[in-house]
């Protein structure tokens, strides 16, 4: 915990610097959401399709889910919604005239999450 996904459009690849948002977020999600930094995990999922309306072309997303254990206040999760789309502007620079379409959510896990590290 957290748990955060991160879909992105794979034309993005060479303009979102992916290390540089995760440890970003990472440290914001720590100052904002009281988690432990060596908890923060973050993967990436690029995806190759992307339809926005009635447009294939011209669009890119990011989409960022944040995952935590129950206990914030929707105003900590408001927070850090908002928060985590500045870190993004930071790290993400479509260019060439391509829409970016931006969005994060932070959910509580479920209660039958449960890990294990060896």
């Amino acid at each position: 915990m957290p748990q955060i996904t991160v879909d992105y459009s794979a034309p993005l690849a060479d303009a979102f610097d992916r290390k540089g948002f995760a440890l970003a977020l990472h440290t914001m999600v720590v100052e904002t959401a009281a988690a432990k930094l060596e908890a923060c995990k973050t993967r990436f999922r690029p995806t190759e399709d992307l339809v926005i309306g009635a447009e294939a072309d011209g669009h890119a997303l990011v989409h960022v889910a944040v995952a935590l254990l129950p206990g914030r206040t929707e105003e900590t999760k408001a927070a850090l919604t908002e928060r985590t789309l500045e870190v993004l502007r930071a790290h993400v620079k479509p260019g060439g005239g391509i829409t970016l379409h931006a969005s994060a959510e932070v959910r509580d896990l479920d209660a039958s999450y449960t890990k294990f590290e060896e």
